[in-house]
């Protein structure tokens, strides 16, 4: 398979850019064909769908949040429909619900496994992404993100690990998404900066220029089953500068 049949970039990563035309524009010029929304994009959808089709660009996939998945789910279903997107992720549980107990974890979980078995009714899949306060412990060993999925279990909710925010929340990203490998659709592909350096990028690299191993962990991702890999960078200091480079880097170590 092509590199360019799997690499995606999440949009989020270009925000600051602001113009969806400039964005895209940018998207097309690193020499990447697929895109991961948020959720604006899915609240401006015909917007976006004539921004993409003008460049042969396509949406894979997008990042919808709780009060999207909880007050507008039919628009949120049109209008992935409309945007030829087949997988949905909810990106981060609300800020004043991140530091939960475990009942708060295994209510989230619940709440999502039953939103993607209402959205598979629809033929929408329905995953969730991880940041790394989900590594904290909240039942003896069991993590919150144990506690989710856990808790989602059966339903069909699937996962878009996000490797490096593992990192960050202290945990073996290869033990973690090897233990819930059979709910992993897809990989955040984010690079982590060596100590005190990109510290105005809230200490994220292009990836490729950090500490992570992508030619290895790149592999490992795919043969877990992750179908889509989805550059991100949470802070980049040149939009542009990070879609392009993280690009080349995949081209050149990993096509």
């Amino acid at each position: 398979m092509q590199l360019t049949d799997v690499l995606s970039i999440q949009l989020y990563s270009l925000r600051t850019m602001e113009n969806l035309d400039a964005i895209l524009d940018a998207v097309k010029a690193a020499g990447i064909t697929k895109v991961e929304t948020i959720g604006g994009h899915l609240d401006n959808a015909v917007v976006t769908r004539a921004a993409l089709n003008a460049r042969g660009l396509s949406a894979t996939t997008g990042h919808v949040n709780m009060p999207a998945l909880r007050d507008k789910l039919g628009a949120t279903v049109l209008a992935a429909r409309s945007l030829g997107i087949e997988t949905l992720y909810m990106p981060a549980v609300p800020p004043d619900q991140r530091q939960m107990d475990a009942a708060g974890w295994i209510a989230m979980g619940r709440e999502l496994g039953a939103l993607a078995k209402s959205l598979a009714n629809d033929g929408i899949a329905l995953g969730y992404h991880n940041h790394h306060w989900e590594m904290d412990k909240k039942d003896g060993d069991l993590t919150a993100l144990d506690l989710l999925f856990a808790a989602s279990e059966g339903s069909g909710l699937s996962w878009e690990a996000d490797v490096a925010w593992l990192v960050r929340g202290k945990a073996d990203p290869k033990a973690v998404m090897t233990k819930y490998q059979h709910l992993v659709t897809a990989a955040h592909v984010k690079d982590i900066a060596p100590d005190g350096e990109c510290l105005d990028e809230d200490g994220w690299a292009d990836v490729g220029h950090g500490v992570m191993d992508w030619k290895d962990m790149w592999g490992f991702c795919r043969g877990l089953g992750a179908r889509w890999m989805v550059l991100e960078h949470d802070k980049p200091s040149d939009a542009p500068r990070f879609a392009r480079r993280s690009a080349e880097y995949l081209r050149a170590t990993v096509a």
